[in-house]
């Protein structure tokens, strides 16, 4: 079967402090790897958005310097600031993965720790 090339999206809301990021960033990677059966080798990028609260720490730093469930070291890493919207929600981080899997269909999102209100029907996914 041929591999597809995907984009599995996902997001988490956390504090601004090292410790938060790096817990909630790894926690969201690792479902995100896990739920989709991703090898280091399946992955072409990991691209993160912060909105402008989050100041202390780059996702892509938390990602490689936390403990994940696969080998992130040659994965490239990318992050942006967040495009700033009122009334939109604030301390989230965001993250697209884009890699190949078999089963398209299978793609599971992830969104935790109030993530979940950005996207209730991915959430369920």
């Amino acid at each position: 079967m041929n591999k597809k090339l995907v984009a599995i999206r996902g997001a988490t809301c956390s504090d601004n402090t090292k410790e938060e990021i790096t817990k909630y960033v790894c926690q969201m990677c690792n479902e995100i790897f896990k739920k989709n059966s991703l090898a280091p080798e399946d992955i072409v990028s990991i691209q993160f958005t912060v909105t402008k609260e989050i100041t202390v720490l780059n996702p892509a730093t938390a990602l490689r310097k936390g403990d994940t469930c696969i080998d992130v070291s040659e994965i490239p890493l990318f992050c942006s600031q967040e495009a700033f919207i009122e009334g939109g929600f604030e301390y989230v981080i965001r993250v697209m993965v884009t890699a190949y899997m078999n089963e398209v269909s299978a793609r599971h999102n992830v969104y935790i720790n109030g993530g979940e209100r950005l996207r209730p029907d991915f959430a369920r996914s």
